[in-house]
């Protein structure tokens, strides 16, 4: 995504949130926690820092159209533009549908999954590093002939349209229900519920998902996270639990290959070997949602260092084109260092570094679920 859609999204994205959070207060809705939000936004920004610092999946495409195109498609072209959204959308539910069956591409994606919370801020929880696991599954475009700033654009608006279904505001939507994916189609996505699970994988079009065997309608209001939940509002927990659980299960199996397979493996399968599940799972039976009671003060100071993180980000992402190599990555690890010290104030002296004991450990008190 170039600077420019960047800074032009994120007001976009900050005032839907303000609305959105404005509407649940009047309708008495409990959709955001602060906290949780928080950290929402905090992966959101963490993301698009190395984004720009990494860029190697962008670059094999290039490589690949320049060097094996086996034709040019003329990007002037409105069939062009047409055919491109469609190949883009029908890479994107491959690429998405994989990210939840093969555990390394589930570790790369399950941090936008982890929030207990469904509104439009976890839209912005995204992987830090999950769009380099992403981009093979759009190279075989490069052989078609589709030009590489035609797919960047594309796979940015197919982005950027998945804001808005983040969110429990809005029903079903009629007849669009069939072909768009909606709020109530990615809802069902975000469950943990057994009968929603892995369903519904489409970015901006549902019908991959209806014609491929993945679709499921939206019946039960779903319960939303993770079915090992990370309980911390650390963005850099966020990234790193998924790959240090996988690391754990590797270490477990006796024999090479079996270390091998737990990356390959679907993230329900669990072998003989594997180490006992950590925590009270989500799906489990009172299960309550993850809080930490954190004083006004302290909620301040972390809002402000965000917002500190964030104006960098920004300036950051403006200046990012013209930097040389060294300078890009410090700006990137000063922005992570930023938005890890804002995990530390969310998470307390009730983080589980400060228990002593595992990234996922068993949850600390929470809030009851609420009702939508």
């Amino acid at each position: 995504m170039s600077p420019s859609l960047i800074l032009f999204a994120v007001p976009a994205f900050f005032a839907l949130i303000g609305v959105e959070l404005w509407l649940c207060r009047r309708r008495g809705r409990r959709d955001y926690r602060f906290s949780d939000a928080l950290a929402n936004l905090s992966c959101g920004v963490g993301q698009q820092a190395l984004v720009s610092v990494v860029s190697g999946g962008v670059l094999v495409y290039l490589f690949l159209f320049e060097r094996a195109a086996l034709v040019r498609l003329p990007p002037g072209a409105a069939s062009s533009w047409l055919a491109c959204f469609v190949a883009v959308d029908f890479c994107y539910y491959w690429a998405h549908r994989a990210s939840h069956r093969v555990n390394f591409l589930w570790a790369a994606h399950a941090v936008h999954h982890q929030s207990e919370h469904y509104n439009l801020s976890v839209a912005l929880r995204q992987s830090w590093v999950q769009r380099a696991f992403f981009w093979p599954f759009f190279w075989p475009l490069a052989f078609l002939g589709f030009p590489p700033a035609m797919v960047v654009t594309t796979y940015t608006l197919n982005i950027l349209y998945q804001f808005w279904i983040h969110t429990q505001l809005v029903g079903r939507l009629g007849p669009l229900e069939w072909v768009l994916n909606t709020p109530s189609h990615h809802r069902v996505h975000h469950g943990v519920d057994p009968e929603y699970l892995d369903r519904n994988h489409g970015g901006v079009l549902i019908v991959w998902d209806r014609l491929f065997g993945t679709f499921r309608a939206e019946e039960a209001p779903p319960r939303y996270g993770v079915v090992q939940p990370l309980a911390s509002f650390s963005a850099l927990r966020a990234n790193v639990d998924p790959w240090r659980k996988l690391a754990r299960m590797a270490a477990a199996e006796p024999r090479l290959s079996g270390k091998l397979l737990v990356w390959l493996r679907p993230p329900d399968f669990r072998s003989a070997a594997a180490p006992p599940e950590e925590g009270p799972l989500r799906t489990d039976p009172g299960y309550v949602l993850h809080d930490v009671e954190r004083s006004p003060l302290v909620r301040a100071l972390a809002a402000a260092l965000f917002l500190a993180a964030l104006l960098g980000a920004i300036a950051f992402l403006y200046a990012a084109p013209g930097l040389a190599r060294g300078p890009l990555w410090a700006g990137a690890a000063a922005i992570v260092a930023a938005l890890a010290a804002v995990g530390a104030l969310l998470d307390g002296p009730s983080s589980p570094e400060a228990r002593g004991a595992p990234t996922a450990a068993s949850s600390p008190k929470g809030l009851p679920i609420s009702p939508g």
